[in-house]
């Protein structure tokens, strides 16, 4: 077994999709690589696109790379969240459902449908796909859940980037209140936070990041990539 360390990383698509599209963990380009590299650590990703915080809960008490990772792992960032603040004038359980539709015709009116109503109604910027209490609490289960089986072992979280997405209208109202909640429930649990706009605002929407609005292109996971880095070596200098 490896002697190296190891970063785990649970995530949603921001983890892993370039300017072109999703891309396999193992691209050297995407931030949680590139922090890996930096550190000379192994890195195990566990992302899926759309995933929010309670996703997140659930790979970690459901997947076994997770179960394989944290025993060994040197710090574990959570980048869940962003999905969560996203508007979700339709039932976040309806999006989710649509794979399953039979026949494939129906499914494809149904997802037809989806994607015309979901820019119209999101003007509403109400609900979001998870409010901030219930993604909180999802973030604490994770948190409580790590710091039993490692007491020791280092937590990041992360604070939403933003978008400029015309499939939610542009529109991000429920990004604030999930700062204000998941920057509460961090500073009480001392963990450290790495916000995620400040590294990209300016770059999504741009020429370089993905057409799409919501995901990066390399300057903008460089960007992630080294505030993370900060993050992880603040943590290890205060343990020395």
């Amino acid at each position: 077994m490896s002697s190296r360390g190891k970063l785990l990383v649970l995530a949603d698509s921001l983890a892993y999709y370039g300017p072109k599209g999703g891309l396999p963990a193992d691209d050297p380009r995407i931030w949680p690589n590139l922090v890996g590299r930096e550190f000379d650590w192994d890195v195990e990703l566990i992302a899926r696109i759309g995933w929010t915080c309670r996703d997140a809960y659930w790979a970690l008490v459901q997947d076994p790379r997770v179960w394989a990772a944290v025993p060994h792992a040197s710090a574990v960032v959570i980048a869940t969240g962003g999905m969560d603040t996203l508007p979700s004038p339709l039932p976040t359980a309806l999006r989710e459902q649509i794979r399953y539709v039979r026949p494939a015709a129906l499914r494809r009116r149904v997802r037809d449908a989806y994607g015309w109503l979901q820019p119209r109604l999101s003007p509403l910027g109400w609900p979001v796909a998870l409010p901030p209490h219930v993604s909180v609490d999802y973030l604490e289960q994770i948190r409580a859940a790590l710091s039993a089986l490692r007491p020791e072992l280092p937590i990041i979280a992360t604070l939403p980037a933003v978008h400029q997405c015309a499939a939610y209208a542009n529109v991000h109202v429920g990004r604030e209140p999930a700062v204000r909640r998941t920057t509460e429930w961090a500073t009480a649990h001392d963990l450290p936070l790495v916000d995620l706009k400040p590294p990209v605002d300016g770059h999504v929407g741009g020429p370089d990041a993905n057409p799409d609005g919501i995901h990066w292109g390399w300057q903008g996971h460089e960007n992630v990539a080294q505030a993370m880095i900060k993050a992880i070596s603040a943590v290890e200098t205060a343990a020395l």
